[in-house]
């Protein structure tokens, strides 16, 4: 059986969108919680959007704890969420199970980040797709129809000749061949959007970008909405059309992906982008005694009120401290913002001539331009 997909939808049609998204995960209650009757939650996510459309790709950068994966795990319906909305083509959707679940994973897949563990040990290659096909009936009527379908969705992500690896088990295989097998097993489904959770960072340095490229391809031959979740902001730059920036559960900073990375406006984003490894920068570092935001993420049990990320920021306002920043164009280029009050008419308007703050609104002075070359290491 062949299998086909929607390529002849518009371009750019929003697929998935999450509307005030928000998920707390209910703390287990101790002695003391339990005299004083109190309840605690890590606030994960909290009160995000996105949307996903055809034919692109949109980066969720940030680092590890920030909830990216939990993001990705509200998207495909793995987790209730605790507030907001997730719409599948305009329409709003709640899955918890059985039918209704099975119907909605045929149009949403999910690629895990550890590809040795997302397949059973004891089951081969053949085994893991077939279920796949068989689950989303694109099976066929036939042993021959099930055979072509097999070959084809080895052939989608590379790895050919498909009999030399239908038959082999998980272990058999390299980590990026594991995961190619893990994305062939989500494209049996025929999906609309693919939620890609952090694909690469458990692989070797030297076949990242083979993977990347593969899906970088099927998103361009199958007209694919692809949510990628990654560390790498180096990365998102060259494989995502549009990037956003999260910390401690919320959106920072988002845009395409060219000016978020080449301008950033946070001051998150500007140190995601200073991890990434630059010999000149490592020069001049023993002589740079400035602030660049050293220091722990924010308990999420009890958040700081305000921008959670002012006590790492080196340029934190007493506003920061006590109020909740809201998305702000930055107005260099459409589309781009971030949530930070230095871009706030007020703060802009009270800062002297020239500097960052006064500046940074029009995306020319306060934004430090990323010159990390695209790569495929991860900037931790």
């Amino acid at each position: 059986m062949t299998l086909s997909h929607d390529t002849e939808a518009p371009a750019s049609e929003v697929v998935l969108e999450a509307v005030g998204l928000t998920k707390h995960f209910p703390v287990r209650r101790n002695l003391r919680s339990l005299m004083s009757r109190t309840s605690s939650a890590v606030h994960a996510v909290d009160d995000v959007h996105l949307a996903l459309r055809r034919g692109r790709v949109v980066a969720l950068v940030g680092e590890s704890g920030s909830g990216k994966s939990t993001v990705a795990r509200l998207l495909a319906q793995l987790y209730p969420r605790t507030d907001g909305d997730i719409k599948l083509h305009g329409a709003s959707t709640t899955v918890k199970g059985g039918r209704a679940f099975r119907q909605y994973a045929t149009r949403v897949q999910m690629v895990f980040q550890d590809p040795f563990a997302s397949l059973n040990p004891v089951h081969t290659i053949r085994y893991h797709l077939t279920r796949a096909l068989r689950i989303h009936q694109h099976a066929g009527s036939d042993t021959a129809e099930l055979e072509r379908a097999l070959h084809e969705l080895l052939d989608r992500v590379a790895l050919t000749p498909p009999e030399r690896y239908l038959d082999k088990f998980p272990h058999e295989l390299s980590g990026g061949q594991r995961q190619r097998v893990a994305i062939a097993r989500a494209l049996a489904a025929n999906p609309e959007a693919l939620l890609a959770d952090e694909p690469v960072s458990m692989l070797d340095v030297s076949i990242r970008l083979g993977v990347l490229n593969l899906l970088r391809d099927l998103k361009e031959r199958f007209n694919l909405a692809i949510l990628y979740i990654t560390h790498d902001i180096a990365s998102a730059r060259y494989f995502a059309d549009e990037t956003m920036v999260m910390y401690a559960g919320r959106m920072v900073e988002a845009g395409d992906s060219e000016t978020v990375t080449q301008s950033p406006a946070h001051p998150y984003t500007r140190l995601l982008i200073d991890s990434a490894p630059d010999p000149d920068r490592i020069e001049n570092m023993a002589s740079d005694s400035t602030d660049r935001g050293n220091g722990e993420p924010p308990s999420l049990i009890h958040p700081p009120a305000g921008c959670r990320f002012h006590p790492r920021c080196p340029m934190a306002m007493p506003r920061c401290t006590t109020d909740l920043p809201t998305p702000i164009e930055i107005g260099d280029k459409p589309g781009h913002w971030a949530a930070c009050w230095l871009y706030d008419e007020a703060t802009v308007a009270a800062q002297p001539p020239g500097s960052a703050a006064a500046t940074g609104a029009g995306g020319e002075t306060a934004p430090q331009p990323a010159t990390a070359a695209p790569s495929t290491g991860e900037a931790r």
